[in-house]
């Protein structure tokens, strides 16, 4: 007979695997606080060694709320296994090769409030792709190809949502 601690057991263990994968790739796990259950990864210490098919388990982690790719070689393909992470609140993808493409992966993360994008390649195309997410607070393109007019399009669909372009700063500078 199925009961509901089976149900439970069963996705223990898969985030028991899942979280033994990633530490043997080299990520680091831990409860977010003392009385939060939800999950952080952090992958950005390991830096070109992460590649895509290292974030494979993310998608087993039933609680993950922030994951740092940051700094990692990690591509669009890496993206796909990001698809099912609707618990996913913080997500750091800066210095990381990311495109456009992949962040057509990002859609239904719907809870997703911080996306840091710092030097990657992304451009107004990919800012388009985030307009469904509507909790986003934060997002920091600077030093990536998109422009004042795509910034403004985002902001727009997102109104209570920060963008950090880095062209503040450097206006700020020249006063």
């Amino acid at each position: 007979m199925f009961s509901f601690a089976n149900l439970q057991q069963s996705a223990a263990n898969s985030d028991a695997k899942a979280i033994a994968s990633i530490e043997k790739a080299g990520g680091l796990v831990m409860k977010i606080a003392q009385n939060d259950d939800r999950e952080e990864v952090n992958f950005g210490l390991q830096g070109a060694a992460i590649k895509d098919q290292d974030l494979a388990p993310l998608a087993e982690l039933s609680n993950l709320a922030h994951l740092d790719l940051g700094r990692t070689a990690v591509t669009d393909a890496g993206l796909v296994y990001l698809k099912g992470l609707t618990k996913l609140t913080e997500l750091h993808l800066e210095g990381t090769k990311i495109t456009d493409k992949g962040l057509a992966n990002l859609k239904d993360l719907k809870s997703l409030e911080y996306l840091n994008l710092y030097g990657t390649a992304v451009t107004d195309a990919g800012l388009e792709e985030l307009k469904g997410l509507t909790n986003l607070k934060h997002l920091y393109v600077w030093q990536t190809k998109a422009t004042d007019a795509g910034v403004k399009r985002l902001k727009a669909a997102i109104p209570k949502l920060e963008i950090v372009t880095g062209r503040e700063q450097a206006a700020e500078s020249k006063k």
